[in-house]
């Protein structure tokens, strides 16, 4: 019977669908978020978006993205498919039934172990993305004299550090530079941020949900996943702030200023204050909320297109969800 089954193919299908309509909605926000992190001189949110947009157009707001929108088929393939078919496994375990809904210590253990998983593929990906977000090309201007004894004026990029071309040169430069090892450089922090951080994603948009679909309805309508989905990220990604803080500053930082976690604490509260770690929550409030309703509500919809052609014309015939609700 397909309703029996703990572990599902489709999880990780759906996952790559719903991520990679998120990276679309959400880079913007995140480049933003980034440079107000990792970044000097911006006075404010709205300082920095005019600042990016006066220095490098709008297409400063999509640097990096190739690579995440790439890389999105496996890492939130590999987060949505870890967590769901988790879930159901410990149903299946502590309950007898993989379709038995989880409890708040089901919830928590499932999310816990798919932030351990996830920094695995996340963390390079992370590390290239926001090398790649940082590079900045101010334009200053040549006088050049040609052969005609005519002169005129290019621009040309102004150096700034190392300039990137791309992501795999990206993962090249780190490599010889710093060996395999220094693809993970943040790790340490991008776990203190993940494996509470996906605590407070998946657990208050299962309980939203749930508390706000009838109790006849099998699966929750798209406005209320929307709106779960945007509350849940909202509160997942402030709440993750300072930890993600010391993670974009340490994946940052190519000249390896910061020897460790505790160093790059240490040295961020030493120079700039207690408040440097809340630098960007407000970008993160607003971002997290339609980048994670765009990303429950292409997951859940891709899930269920998916179900129907694999199990039948019942939207109810295989296992649920991330939800977990019975008919």
């Amino acid at each position: 019977m397909p309703s029996s089954k703990s572990f599902r193919l489709d999880d990780f299908f759906a996952g790559w669908i719903g991520g990679a309509s998120s990276v679309v909605v959400g880079h913007p926000l995140d480049t933003v978020k980034t440079r107000l992190q990792a970044g000097k001189g911006y006075k404010s949110l709205v300082h920095c978006v005019l600042t990016i947009y006066r220095k490098e157009t709008a297409a400063g707001f999509f640097k990096g993205m190739s690579f995440p929108l790439v890389s999105i088929t496996l890492y939130n393939s590999l987060v949505f498919g870890c967590f769901s078919n988790t879930q159901r496994f410990i149903s299946r375990y502590r309950h007898g039934d993989a379709r038995h809904p989880s409890t708040l210590l089901d919830l928590t253990l499932a999310s816990a172990l798919t932030g351990l998983v996830s920094v695995a593929v996340g963390a390079p990906v992370d590390l290239v993305k926001i090398r790649l977000q940082m590079q900045t090309q101010p334009m200053v201007t040549e006088n050049l004299h040609l052969a005609t004894g005519m002169s005129a004026v290019r621009l040309r990029p102004l150096a700034v550090g190392v300039h990137h071309h791309g992501p795999l040169q990206v993962i090249s430069r780190v490599v010889q530079s710093e060996g395999l090892c220094g693809l993970y450089r943040g790790g340490g922090a991008m776990l203190l941020r993940d494996v509470p951080g996906y605590a407070l994603y998946f657990i208050p948009y299962t309980l939203l949900c749930r508390k706000l679909s009838s109790e006849h309805t099998h699966s929750p309508q798209p406005f209320t996943i929307c709106l779960a989905g945007g509350l849940a990220g909202s509160i997942s990604w402030v709440t993750a702030t300072p930890a993600d803080v010391v993670k974009s500053r340490m994946q940052a930082d190519a000249q390896m200023k910061y020897r460790g976690i505790l160093h790059c604490i240490l040295h961020s509260y030493n120079t700039e204050g207690l408040q440097v770690f809340f630098r960007g929550w407000s970008v993160n409030a607003i971002r997290g909320f339609p980048m994670s309703a765009t990303m429950f509500l292409t997951y859940e919809m891709s899930l269920r297109f998916f179900r129907s052609l694999l199990d039948g014309d019942g939207a109810g015939q295989g296992p649920p969800g991330i939800t977990h609700t019975h008919t």
